[in-house]
């Protein structure tokens, strides 16, 4: 489907090579999504009493199925800069558009629960003990807002499972006061 495409420029002088940009950028959006009615989009350099770096204003609103799509205001001090910027926040509504309009739904990984079972301080690694009894790796660089040295044998933490190239390990490890699931007392 041929996209209706309306490219409007203001308090800046008309630029072919701009305009042919617009027009590129506003092609690959149908990759995205195939079923936009069109585009409008509006390039502009509003207050021009700044004596500081002129901003660049881009604006733009597509029609699909069922509604519009606006990508607001996004500003840069080029404008080609500017125009890449919005047209890439268009492509991800667009995503997220048709992501929903399919009813598909991210899937988030569930946080898991464990303790630290040993520790190699000199190398920088440990291994965690889920309540399954399964033992999984996990990296200093992993350890969230803690310093790994001042990490515990027992401590309990909180993670999310990853698969490597050397198998399951932890990722996105943090410490602190965790509610763990089975552990209430009556």
């Amino acid at each position: 489907m041929e996209v209706t495409l309306q490219i409007t420029t203001r308090d800046i002088p008309h630029s072919d090579a701009l305009e042919a940009h617009i027009r590129e950028k506003a092609t690959k959006l149908e990759k995205f999504y195939p079923h936009i009615m069109s585009c409008r989009t509006i390039v502009e350099l509003p207050h021009k009493h700044h004596h500081q770096g002129r901003l660049f204003d881009v604006r733009i609103d597509m029609t699909v199925p069922g509604g519009e799509l606006v990508i607001n205001r996004v500003t840069n001090e080029d404008v080609y800069v500017a125009v890449r910027d919005a047209f890439n926040a268009a492509g991800r509504r667009l995503e997220d558009f048709a992501r929903r309009q399919r009813g598909d739904t991210k899937i988030h990984t569930p946080v898991l629960h464990g303790k630290v079972v040993r520790l190699f301080n000199d190398e920088g690694y440990g291994f965690i003990e889920t309540f399954d009894g399964q033992e999984l790796y996990f990296h200093r660089e992993n350890l969230a807002g803690h310093d790994f040295d001042r990490l515990n044998i027992g401590e309990e933490v909180q993670f999310l499972e990853d698969i490597s190239s050397e198998g399951y390990q932890a990722k996105r490890v943090s410490t602190g006061k965790h509610h763990v699931p089975g552990s209430e007392s009556n």
